[in-house]
């Protein structure tokens, strides 16, 4: 059986109120739109097909680039045109085809694995996902024959203006299909338009049941999984949600979390056995922790790598990477392209961008390290600071192994301190020091050789 995927991805999302098409809103630091396309990826599709529109087409070619393919659906004419826009792609060149909206991205692989598995067993022409009635706003409900056949789903809109069809036990519509792909082109063709004008994709159901063809339903493993994203309100529901799933995910891969509700973890984020996340932490972007690391409180990683046996307290990381048995914070900020090599301390108020640390180096106390590289086992003084712009143009600093810079010291780059060498406290370095040299003063002349 060939399997082939289709996101519809073309809607305009007015309700979202946003310039941003509704399938890139991000739900736990994701496009909307990436989870169904994984999801078919994972469901064994071959192909997949993104539905998209004139005006959302740029954008979303943008996020997704050439994993996938593309068809427009020129008019705004419903999910039935928007799949019919895919025959040219997909009409004889697959047997099955497995279609999902882009606003629904809490369905998950073993609700896929049902659907398929009910559709292969039935032989069926068309089988949809359904799911334990919750509540949620806009979902269409799917009236089932005595035989068990799915006989109809019924809009939103029109479950609200006929009371006769409001059963209290029936199932909404999920927004998961599974159709066999010789009856799904003639039946798109002989889809109905409704009252606005639009033709929609669950017409086909009644289509099927009147042709007699075989038209099935699974159910999903977990209820939640129905909730789409209409607008803000829902998508704040979906985020908790999916904020849920990744947490628990990573409490039972052996992450300790004290205070579970307060700590956010985005989807891309990874994390290793036997770390502890404590209260108001948040990992963010493709964020890596490494196993026993001590994360929190108070603290923001974004797009870092993190070692094995680290401890970040109180403190923020963007784009840096920390190697293992190295520490820091509370209140200091490693900014994009700040590396801190094994054994490294960072203590409080000390803000790091573009700068390695090599291993053993020591900053303890507030200071500021931009353009720079820190030798091994250096020891930087409190108020340290690298003054690497002078208004135009970045400059760097070297200071090599071993040195001691002394307390409020000045680095006015490009300057280098040579290995073993010493700043006094206050010292304002405008010029090399060489290696092993004693620099003191404003600005800083070298005293005398260290022994």
């Amino acid at each position: 059986m060939s399997l082939a995927g289709v996101v519809m991805a073309a809607g305009d999302g007015r309700r979202m109120r946003s310039r941003i098409p509704k399938p890139l809103h991000p739900v736990c630091g994701r496009p909307m739109l990436r989870y169904p396309v994984a999801l078919l990826q994972a469901a064994g599709a071959t192909r997949i097909v993104v539905v998209v529109s004139p005006g959302n087409q740029e954008a979303i070619q943008a996020v997704l680039g050439d994993a996938v393919e593309y068809a427009v659906q020129p008019q705004p004419d419903g999910t039935a045109g928007a799949l019919a826009a895919t025959a040219g792609l997909l009409q004889g060149a697959t047997t099955q085809v497995l279609v999902a909206g882009s606003d629904s991205p809490l369905i998950t692989p073993e609700s896929v694995a049902r659907l398929l598995a009910r559709h292969a067993a039935q032989q069926a022409q068309m089988t949809l996902l359904t799911a334990p009635d919750l509540g949620a706003a806009g979902l269409g409900r799917v009236l089932m024959a005595p035989d068990g056949r799915v006989s109809r789903i019924i809009e939103a809109a029109e479950y609200a203006a006929t009371p006769d069809h409001r059963a209290p036990d029936s199932a909404v519509n999920a927004g998961l299909y599974c159709f066999d792909g010789k009856w799904l082109w003639d039946a798109l063709a002989r889809a109905p338009a409704a009252a606005s004008g639009e033709r929609y994709l669950t017409a086909l159901a009644a289509l099927g049941a009147a042709d007699g063809a075989g038209v099935f339903a699974a159910e999903v493993v977990d209820p939640a999984e129905s909730f789409g994203v209409n607008d803000r309100v829902q998508l704040a529901i979906v985020e908790e949600v999916m904020r849920h799933r990744i947490r628990e995910r990573w409490l039972l891969a052996g992450v300790t979390m004290t205070d579970p509700g307060s700590v956010y973890i985005e989807a891309d984020a990874v994390l290793g056995m036997d770390t502890t996340l404590l209260p108001n932490t948040m990992l963010l972007g493709r964020t890596s922790i490494g196993e026993n690391c001590e994360i929190g409180p108070n603290t923001v990683i974004r797009d870092s790598a993190v070692g094995r046996h680290c401890r970040v307290t109180a403190s923020m990381l963007e784009g840096a990477v920390m190697e293992d048995h190295t520490d820091i914070g509370p209140f200091s900020h490693l900014r994009p392209g700040a590396y801190l090599e094994s054994g490294v301390h960072i203590g409080n108020y000390v803000e790091i961008k573009e700068s390695r640390f090599k291993a053993g180096a020591v900053m303890g106390h507030f200071g500021y390290a931009g353009d720079a590289t820190i030798g091994a086992r250096v020891n930087v003084g409190a108020g340290m600071v690298t003054c690497n712009y002078d208004g135009q143009t970045k400059h760097p600093t070297v200071i090599e192994d071993d040195a001691f810079i002394g307390c409020d010291t000045m680095l006015v780059a490009p300057v280098t301190v040579g290995a073993g060498s010493i700043t006094g406290a206050g010292a304002v370095v405008t010029k090399d020091i060489p290696p092993a040299r004693l620099a003191v003063g404003i600005p800083a002349t070298i005293r005398r050789e260290l022994a």
